[in-house]
């Protein structure tokens, strides 16, 4: 009888112990999305609920690949973000990405996939940054992306330029992304004028938003 009850106790705290052993499986991170701007293409996740204190694996692929890799940089990382810039720069191409959570010491979540990511077709361009300055001849006029990424993408990057007088009336000139510069001439003295800029992609049908209002007066 001793022998029996000995047997069921040991056995009882063998089964508390494997018990112990099994990983909890965690919930996954949720919202896996690609935000790119000017081909800067960063992965967001939103953690899962009520859980702080995760660490993050990422992986990448291209799309049609079975293989998937590690993202270097972003490996055991506490932030909800991923820089994928430097493995998905081919815009001829398609990707995923995949993450999952993790909590010492052996708690993790199932892998929690993005969907799929063009950098051609799914990067929003911003507005162009706009230098005036005043000549006798005129208003002139330079632009440039807000990163040399944008232009090297695209060779046939063009830009609209909005000419505003006081009246709120505007003039559209179209400004080839190679062009040092645009020189506005026949515009009244002693008058001012407001700008912007826009980028336009015409083999995508794609533009940025307008750059922010700039105003200067002829001479």
């Amino acid at each position: 009888m001793t022998d029996l009850l000995l047997r069921a106790v040991l056995l009882g705290n063998l089964g508390v112990c494997v018990t112990a052993q099994v990983p909890v499986m965690l919930a996954p991170p949720t919202q896996v999305r690609f935000d790119s701007v000017d081909y800067k293409n960063v992965a967001h996740w939103s953690p899962p609920a009520n859980r702080s204190s995760l660490q993050y694996y990422v992986q990448w692929k291209i799309y049609g690949e079975p293989q998937w890799l590690d993202v270097s940089g972003c490996q055991g990382i506490q932030r909800p973000h991923c820089d994928l810039s430097a493995v998905t720069s081919d815009p001829r191409e398609w990707y995923y990405a995949r993450v999952h959570a993790s909590s010492l010491p052996s708690s993790k979540s199932a892998w929690a996939l993005s969907p799929r990511f063009s950098p051609r077709w799914d990067t929003k361009i911003s507005s162009p940054v706009l230098k005036l300055n005043r000549t006798e001849q005129g208003i002139v006029v330079r632009v440039k992306p807000p990163r040399l990424m944008v232009r090297k993408m695209h060779r046939s990057l063009q830009y609209e330029i909005y000419l505003i007088d006081t009246s709120g009336q505007e003039v559209v000139y179209e400004m080839d992304c190679c062009s040092k510069k645009l020189i506005l001439k026949k515009l009244k003295h002693k008058e001012e004028y407001c700008l912007q800029a826009q980028t336009m992609i015409p083999l995508q049908a794609k533009s940025s938003a307008r750059s922010p209002v700039q105003c200067v007066t002829t001479l």
